[in-house]
């Protein structure tokens, strides 16, 4: 039986088939901005979604998951906007230097930037790319890494750690927060009225300022109102609020199959929703799996045997199985709970040809 949607606030949409260079789009409620994890090729994708996007997530900078930058850039540069582009070590230079390829005499003020966060074990190197100065790469900062965590808003909090694929990769989990939400009978049986208390409660909750300091509030008789002081509204929210769960979702990809990968990888994802991994090989070929450090269908049956996803979208797998793709399917052990989202082998387009398109000489021919 299918499964709901799990998440509350993360809208999230794989852009790419089982086959294509893999490209997660996740969608936050404003006044967040969306979250791109990898940047393969996305010529598909339309201005509108890429001009949306506040946040990219880059694992390493391997062609198929990094040549779709150019493109990215291209369709934001004249929206004066801050990109939070958070990946490995050397990511910013290797940004920057695909950058310097083109010719910056004709930058405006209002070009985008780009600010860089390069993830290490115990520290984030951050490094600024202005538009506005042809995206010359500027040091700003050193700042410590607090664990796994990376970043986080209103919405959601990331977190990630590096793994090996021969170049470190940065997997990353993306955790909805709870979204505020008043049980309706819980307000009554605490005695208590709707009114304005209750969006200045949500306004504290979303800014981080919970307890309120002071909070008069209605009660149900009607005959007078109550000071709810700092120490008792410390309380109120958890006495109101409707239970939820907290949904998250994991992006594994590029990573070879050893010890101390497979720990940081299930420290990370213990308790994930939905599981976005890799499985570029069957198990038949798991000797050239080592040898590239990549995932084949036995890792991954270990892995979401560990972990429990109640979702799992396997993604990246090598175009030498095309024409039978099916067979990844086959070789999964899905373990019960657990919802397989299967993909089509693409979802980009079919190539332009020239068979079948008048040339231009005929064209010209016809208007004379």
């Amino acid at each position: 039986m299918k499964k709901q949607n799990p998440f509350h606030s993360l809208s999230p949409s794989f852009f790419s088939g089982l086959l294509d260079d893999p490209l997660l789009f996740i969608r936050v409620p404003p006044p967040e901005q969306n979250i791109l994890v990898d940047c393969g090729q996305l010529d598909h994708l339309a201005k509108r979604t890429l001009k949306s996007v506040g946040s990219l997530f880059i694992s390493h900078a391997h062609m198929d998951h990094f040549i779709g930058i150019d493109k990215f850039t291209r369709s934001i540069l004249v929206s004066s906007k801050t990109i939070d582009l958070f990946g490995p070590p050397d990511i910013s230079r290797k940004l920057a230097a695909k950058l310097q390829g083109y010719d910056w005499n004709l930058v405006e003020d209002f070009f985008c930037r780009f600010r860089v966060h390069e993830v290490s074990e115990d520290e984030i190197q951050i490094y600024s790319l202005p538009g506005a100065e042809g995206f010359k790469r500027r040091f700003i900062e050193t700042v410590d890494k607090n664990g796994r965590h990376l970043t986080e808003n209103r919405s959601v909090v990331v977190d990630g750690v590096l793994c090996d694929h021969r170049i470190p990769t940065l997997i990353v989990k993306f955790t909805e927060k709870p979204v505020f939400l008043i049980d309706e009978e819980r307000v009554s049986q605490q005695g208590l009225v709707r009114g304005p208390w209750i969006p200045q409660l949500k306004e504290h909750f979303y800014s981080g300022h919970l307890p309120l300091p002071v909070m008069t509030i209605e009660q149900c008789n009607g005959e007078r109102s109550i000071i709810i002081t700092e120490k008792e509204a410390h309380g109120l929210y958890e006495k109101i609020s409707k239970k939820q769960a907290v949904s998250s979702i994991g992006y594994l990809t590029d990573v070879g199959f050893s010890k101390s990968n497979i720990n940081k990888i299930l420290n990370l994802f213990e308790g994930v929703t939905l599981l976005v991994c890799e499985c570029t090989y069957l198990s038949a070929q798991l000797e050239k799996a080592r040898r590239s450090c990549h995932l084949c269908t036995s890792d991954l049956n270990q892995l979401i045997r560990e972990l429990q996803p109640d979702f799992l979208l396997p993604m990246h797998l090598s175009k030498t199985y095309l024409g039978k793709t099916h067979l990844l399917y086959e070789e999964l052990e899905i373990p019960d709970g657990c919802q397989l989202i299967k993909l089509p082998d693409r979802v980009t387009p079919e190539p332009i040809t020239p068979l079948g398109t008048p040339d231009l000489l005929t064209l010209s021919d016809h208007r004379n």
